[in-house]
């Protein structure tokens, strides 16, 4: 039986969430991420201020100058992990092989289910319909084969879209794209192989191997599998998970380490968030960081206890990439990932000897998760997730 995934991307999620909820916001340039001119950078942009050119991982000036005019505003990740849920909640009712890898899109593994909820397209367009109806956000779908294909779809008619590829489609709809759309292949990358006349997937595709081995190193046989459509990485729950982690690529490489850090918050804390949602805590922090010429580095450490909290998996990673990032080289991805993981209710209290405390400490961030949910902009953090803007 041929695999039948779906990916879901919601639509400028954080920004689409704020103009639902403020009528005076639609139709408006609006940037999330944190204040005009202030050293942050762009979490999203809607689609009326991505005609002016801002993307996400833009820095906040740059934003600025390029729309003076457009809406700044700080995320509120409480409220956006809220819906977040809610979506989710959504897809597990049509599959149980759900995997999230961000608060605004998901792999879903439709196979099989046609007898409960008819063909992919049909759900796909149940989805898109609940969403709507439900939270009054729009998302664009992708189907295909493999979670390659089915991204790549999800992204080609956005906003709002629903784009099939099969196998037959390959050579017609995915080798005429921009190398660039290759998962991994930013700017950067996608500048080095132009130089070797690589220029679309297709020209990726019918590269050989060594020569893309040379030019990506041990990344370049992938890049091929991808570019002839081969992807059999499975559609994996959170809740059988060995990891779980998240990372971001820039389009333009980041040397600036006060808005690398407050990336790396972001992360942490979509890290914690999916932890908490799946039951889950983990041991092992560990971070990757990508540079410029494509070097790609892991780092890790162990804690003695597992944990799901975003204010210690954002120590941990600060710890790492502080030891690990000098600021001479330009990064082009990071990302944070915990490992090790178990379910809650497994966690051994051997690894500590302060369990009352953890205990204590557990239930208030229980307590500060419901008061952030309950009154949304007045948000209560933790001291040590607070960042000053100048």
């Amino acid at each position: 039986m041929k695999r039948k995934i779906i990916h879901v991307d919601m639509d400028a999620f954080y920004a689409a969430v704020e103009q639902r909820d403020n009528p005076e916001l639609q139709g408006k340039p609006v940037v999330i991420g944190g204040r005009a001119k202030s050293r942050g950078v762009v979490s999203t942009a809607s689609y009326e201020a991505r005609k002016f050119g801002i993307r996400s991982a833009m820095p906040l000036i740059e934003a600025y100058h390029r729309c003076p005019q457009a809406i700044f505003l700080p995320p509120n990740l409480v409220k956006y992990r809220w819906v977040s849920q809610q979506i989710m909640e959504i897809f597990s009712e049509f599959t149980p092989l759900v995997e999230a890898i961000s608060l605004d899109e998901a792999f879903l593994d439709v196979t099989g289910t046609e007898r409960l909820f008819g063909e992919a397209v049909v759900i796909a367009k149940r989805i898109k319909k609940r969403i709507k109806d439900e939270l009054n956000l729009t998302c664009s779908i992708g189907i295909a084969p493999n979670k390659f294909l089915a991204k790549l779809a999800s992204d080609l008619e956005k906003p709002d879209g629903l784009v099939v590829i099969t196998e037959d489609d390959i050579q017609s709809k995915v080798w005429p794209l921009p190398v660039g759309k290759v998962w991994g292949v930013g700017y950067k990358t996608a500048q080095r192989l132009e130089e070797f006349n690589i220029k679309t997937i297709g020209d990726l595709a019918g590269t050989h191997v060594d020569l893309l081995a040379r030019i990506l190193g041990n990344w370049g046989l992938e890049a091929h599998k991808l570019a002839n459509g081969i992807d059999n990485r499975p559609v994996l729950p959170e809740r059988e998970a060995h990891s779980i982690g998240h990372e971001m690529t820039f389009d333009v490489d980041i040397s600036d380490k006060e808005i690398l850090t407050r990336i790396l918050l972001e992360l942490s804390q979509n890290v914690g968030f999916r932890l908490r949602r799946a039951g889950l805590k983990g041991r092992t922090i560990v971070l990757k960081l990508r540079f410029a010429d494509f070097k790609t580095i892991t780092r890790n450490h162990t804690r003695l206890e597992e944990t799901n909290f975003d204010d210690v998996i954002f120590e941990e990673s600060l710890n790492l990439f502080q030891s690990n990032y000098s600021g001479q080289e330009s990064l082009r991805l990071i990302g944070v990932t915990v490992t090790g993981l178990v379910k809650e209710n497994e966690v051994s209290k051997q690894f500590t000897l302060f369990s009352d405390n953890d205990d204590k400490f557990e239930e208030l961030y229980k307590t500060l998760d419901q008061i952030n949910i309950k009154y949304g902009k007045n948000t209560i953090i933790r001291a040590s997730l607070l960042n000053d803007e100048k």
